[in-house]
C-alpha cells in the first residue's frame, strides 16, 4: 500500500480510466467500507485522525458523528471543489488526476452518512476537470459502483458560477439551490439544515480524496505516514518565485523548509524567500526563522499562523512586500459577498489606504489605521471571509512595517518597478 496515494494517477494518461485506477488498488477501499455498519466507518475514520483538507482542519470523523445516524431522510453530501483561495491549487490536481479517487471517496462517505443524493460543487474555472469527473462517474455507475446498502446514489456535478464566497460550507448550499451564494445564519447547523432545510455533509476534495486510502490500510497505518507529529500524507503546493511551482504528496508533518527548498527547488536565482503564506493568501507570514516547523496544523497554529490549505504563496527580496498585501486584499475586497457592512466597506476601504501608501501619497496615520481598522472588521463580520482576508495584511503591516512605512518617507515605492 503506497503512502501517497492521492497522486498515484496524476501522471497517467486518462486518470477516469476505470480499469487504471483499480489497477493500483482502487475501489477496495469502499468495498471495505460497504462490510462495515455506518457506526464502524464514522469511528475509523475518526481514529484515522483525519482533519478537513480545507483550511479548518476539523475532524472529519467527529463532524459526522456529530450529524447524527439518527437524521431524517433525505441526507445530502456535498464535495466542496470550489477551490478559489489565491495560492490554493491541490483539489485542480485531484479533479484532472484522480477523479476516481474523489468519487470512490465520496461513496465511502455516503455510505457512512446513509446519504442517497451527493453533488460535486466545482469550480468553473475547472470545467475541463468537471468533464473528466463526469467519465469517471459514468465508468462507475456503469459497473455498479454506486450501488449502495442505502440505495443507488444520485450524484450531480454542479459548476459554479464564481465567486469566492461560494467556498464557504452553506453559501455553496444557497449557489447549489440556485439563490445568491451569502453565507446562512449559524444556528441551524447545516447538518441538521442544509441543502433544501436537510441534514448535509459538506467536505472538501482532498479530505474525501483521503478516505480510500485510510480504508485500504487502516487508521492506524494512516497515521503512521505521517512525521513530526502529522497523520497521513498531504498535498502541498508551492507558487511564486521559486524554481519549481507545483504540488507534491508529502508525509503530513514534512518542514516548510523542505517542502519549498527541496520540492520547490528554492527560490530564483539570485533571489531569496523573505516570506510565506503557508496555507493559501488567508494565512499569516511565516518567515525564514519558522522554517522548520512542521507543515501540519497544530504545529503551524504554535507559531502564529495555520496550515490552511498547504497553499505555499512565496514572497522574496526582490518584490515589494506592499504591493504584495495590495493583491491579497484586492482580491478579498472583490469578493465579499457585501452582505455584511464591515467586510463590504472596510475591505475596500483598507484597500484604497494601501494604493495610497503604495502610490506615495500616504501619512504615518495610515499605517495605524489600517491596524486599527483591520482589528475591528475580523470580529465584527459575518463569516470567516474578512477574518481571512486581515490575515496576511496584520501580520504583513507588522512584520515589513519598516518598508511600508519608507514609501511615505520617501513619497514613491522603494522598489520602483520591481514587482516580482
Amino acid at each position: 500500500m503506497s503512502e501517497r496515494p492521492l497522486s498515484l494517477l496524476f501522471a497517467h494518461p486518462d486518470p477516469a480510466d476505470l480499469a487504471a485506477y483499480r489497477g493500483v488498488g482502487g475501489y477496495q477501499g469502499l468495498q471495505k467500507a460497504l462490510a462495515m455498519p455506518p457506526a464502524e466507518l464514522i469511528a475509523l475514520v475518526e481514529q484515522s485522525g483525519l482533519r478537513g483538507c480545507g483550511g479548518a482542519g476539523f475532524p472529519t470523523g467527529v463532524k459526522w458523528r456529530l450529524r447524527g445516524l439518527d437524521a431524517p431522510e433525505p441526507r445530502y453530501l456535498v464535495c466542496n471543489l470550489d477551490e478559489t483561495e489565491p495560492g490554493s491549487f491541490k483539489d485542480r490536481a485531484l479533479l484532472f488526476g484522480a477523479p476516481q479517487q474523489i468519487l470512490e471517496g465520496m461513496l465511502i462517505a455516503a455510505h457512512a452518512l446513509g446519504v442517497r443524493e451527493a453533488t460535486l460543487f466545482v469550480r468553473g474555472e475547472y470545467a475541463a476537470g468537471a468533464e473528466i469527473f463526469a467519465r469517471a462517474l459514468q465508468a462507475a455507475e456503469a459497473a455498479g459502483l454506486l450501488d449502495l446498502p442505502a440505495g443507488p446514489l444520485r450524484l450531480d456535478i454542479h459548476l459554479s458560477l464564481g465567486r469566492y464566497i461560494c467556498g464557504e460550507d452553506s453559501a455553496i448550499l444557497n449557489a447549489i439551490e440556485g439563490r445568491r451564494p451569502n453565507p446562512r445564519k449559524k444556528p441551524p447547523h447545516i447538518a441538521q439544515k442544509g441543502l433544501w432545510q436537510q441534514p448535509t455533509t459538506v467536505n472538501n476534495a482532498e479530505t474525501l480524496a483521503q478516505l480510500p486510502g485510510i480504508l485500504r490500510a487502516g487508521s492506524e497505518a494512516y497515521r503512521s505516514w505521517g512525521v513530526a507529529g502529522g497523520v497521513g500524507s498531504k498535498l502541498y503546493s508551492v507558487c511564486g518565485p521559486v524554481q519549481r511551482p507545483g504540488v507534491f504528496e508529502l508525509p503530513m508533518g514534512t518542514s516548510l523548509r523542505e517542502i519549498l527548498y527541496v520540492h520547490g527547488g528554492g527560490p530564483l536565482p539570485g533571489r531569496q524567500i523573505r516570506a510565506v503564506l503557508p496555507g493559501g493568501a488567508s494565512t499569516p507570514f511565516v518567515l525564514p526563522k519558522d522554517f522548520d516547523t512542521p507543515m501540519h496544523f497544530d504545529a503551524m497554529a504554535k507559531i502564529g499562523s495555520r496550515l490552511g490549505t498547504g497553499g505555499c504563496i512565496v514572497l522574496d527580496d526582490q518584490h515589494c512586500p506592499l504591493d504584495f498585501l495590495i493583491a491579497t486584499t484586492r482580491f478579498y475586497a472583490r469578493e465579499s459577498c457585501g452582505f455584511c457592512t464591515p467586510c463590504r466597506e472596510g475591505l475596500p476601504f483598507l484597500l484604497w489606504l494601501l494604493e495610497k501608501i503604495e502610490a506615495g501619497e500616504g501619512e504615518m496615520r495610515d499605517l495605524d489605521n489600517i491596524e486599527t481598522l483591520g482589528k475591528e472588521i475580523a470580529p465584527n463580520s459575518f463569516c470567516a471571509l474578512a477574518p481571512g482576508a486581515l490575515m496576511p495584511l496584520l501580520s504583513g503591516m507588522v512584520i515589513f512595517r519598516d518598508e511600508i512605512a519608507a514609501h511615505v518617507e520617501q513619497g514613491r515605492c522603494p522598489y520602483g518597478d520591481r514587482h516580482g
